[in-house]
């Protein structure tokens, strides 16, 4: 059995309060010297990341939609291996889910931790209806283990007297903070949710600011009591999805990963498969012109490349260069803003900047959401990455749309890729055009749908089984 303290933070709906919570409370338990793992119910990489920031560990996405049940558990010990305490930070509503009886919600995945969890209530001009909120949310569900309350946006003093008295006599269930009305968010929003980490000055003083109010308002002590209590786990789990090294003779080959300020979302787990498949993965930006190593393959994550359009557009020997290695044949693998990286151009209000003109295609960024959700895609078309047949289970967050090129001369729109050009066919989600998403050419597949590679286990080794053979013809060819 594994002995493992965890809590589960929840709320009742987005915008509740959960994410400065979690790292209030991660950073609060870190500066005291406990090693703090968190954990970040959902496919967010952007909570994810600041969540790991406030912990000084990389934070783990936790998502019972793209994982298989049984993985959940035995990643959250793989994970938590070593640490004090595991703070798992909800989505949304408590219960919400991908159905009417709450499939994939904060709570179902709380049962299948075991975890209690302690629900950050806004009490905004409320006392004692509080008290039946608590109620009902402990009772709605069997199984769960409503261990405290954390209130959100008191008023002062004496409402927050009321709300404990009536919460603890009524709904018995015990208070264990009363966060004030903050004036501001301490962390900015935008379209996607939370501004990037590594867009954002000063991020080490605003997480201290934000451990210092829950600390002066949340019980820290007993909130590590309930985390705990909780019960151990047992070690009878699967392992890790397994792969196949490549073949001795093959060597190891190297795939250039794109990590900058432009293009950054990537799962741990995804790049730990790729190393395990036996990659070596190497850094490369799109940022700048600096040289590139010699590689076997491609990974280009998602990000918000519109943020750095003019960097981009000024780097035209990086652009060529990845337009030239896909046309020799480099297996890519895009993913959303990688995908967007990879079109002809990248309309950003009204004014189209040069990408690197892999697809005869450009997207658009808007004002609304384009593809926000979790999605299947059935894989229609042969491609080094996915079997034709295979059902993907991924998400999409995009504020772009994929369009037509935009031709040589005024006028002139050159049409869009056929059916025949796409690997995927939506059976859930947007994806690119038509209820289609995967362009493919040679060797290139881009996306917006997200995978993680627990959820794809076929994903990495055919990766690295295609950089091998990219790497195999290149030294025939020597």
């Amino acid at each position: 059995m594994n002995y493992r303290p965890r809590l589960v933070l929840a709320g009742l709906s987005g915008g509740a309060g959960k994410t400065i919570l979690s790292l209030g409370v991660c950073r609060a338990l870190a500066q005291t010297g406990l090693r703090v793992r968190p954990f970040k119910k959902g496919p967010d990489y952007i909570d994810a990341a600041w969540l790991g920031l406030a912990a000084g560990r990389d934070a783990t996405n936790l998502d019972p939609f793209l994982l298989p049940p049984e993985r959940i558990p035995s990643l959250f010990l793989e994970k938590s291996e070593g640490c004090d305490i595991s703070v798992v930070e909800g989505n949304r509503g408590i219960f919400d889910g991908m159905d009417v009886a709450g499939s994939c919600s904060t709570a179902a995945l709380a049962r299948s931790l075991a975890a209690p969890v302690v629900l950050i209530l806004d009490a905004t001009k409320m006392t004692r209806t509080a008290a039946a909120v608590v109620a009902g949310v402990a009772a709605f569900e069997p199984g769960l283990n409503l261990a405290g309350v954390v209130l959100n946006r008191t008023a002062g003093p004496r409402h927050r007297d009321i709300l404990r008295e009536a919460i603890e006599t009524l709904a018995h269930v015990p208070v264990l903070g009363q966060l004030p009305k903050i004036a501001e968010n301490p962390i900015p929003e935008r379209h996607m949710g939370l501004v990037s980490n590594r867009e954002h000055d000063a991020v080490d003083p605003i997480l201290d600011g934000i451990a210092k109010i829950v600390a002066d308002h949340v019980d820290l002590d007993r909130l590590l009591a309930i985390a705990q209590s909780a019960p151990a786990l047992p070690d009878s789990l699967p392992p890790v999805c397994p792969t196949s090294a490549p073949a001795a003779d093959a060597g190891q080959p190297a795939i250039g990963v794109v990590r900058d300020a432009a293009l950054w979302f990537y799962y741990p787990e995804n790049l730990e498969a790729l190393e395990r498949a036996g990659a070596r993965l190497v850094p490369v930006s799109i940022l700048d012109d600096a040289p590139w190593p010699e590689l076997d393959g491609l990974y280009l994550g998602g990000g918000f490349p519109e943020t750095h359009v003019e960097a981009i557009a000024a780097s035209a020997a990086t652009r060529d260069r990845v337009r030239r290695l896909s046309q020799a044949g480099l297996p890519i693998y895009a993913e959303c803003g990688g995908f967007m990286y990879l079109c002809q151009g990248l309309d950003v209000a009204g004014m189209v900047h040069p990408m690197a003109g892999v697809f005869p295609v450009t997207t658009t960024l808007c004002a609304r959401p384009q593809g926000l959700g979790y999605s299947l895609a059935a894989v229609v078309r042969d491609n080094p990455f996915h079997p034709v047949g295979t059902v993907l289970r991924g998400h999409e967050f995009h504020y772009s749309k994929c369009q037509a090129a935009i031709g040589s001369c005024p006028g002139d729109v050159p049409p869009l890729p056929g059916p025949e050009a796409f690997a995927l066919v939506m059976e859930r989600g947007v994806g690119m055009l038509a209820g289609l998403d995967g362009l493919v050419t040679a060797n290139t597949f881009a996306a917006y749908t997200h995978i993680h590679a627990d959820g794809a286990p076929h994903w990495a080794p055919n990766f690295v089984a295609a950089a091998c053979a990219y790497r195999a013809r290149g030294e025939k060819k020597k």
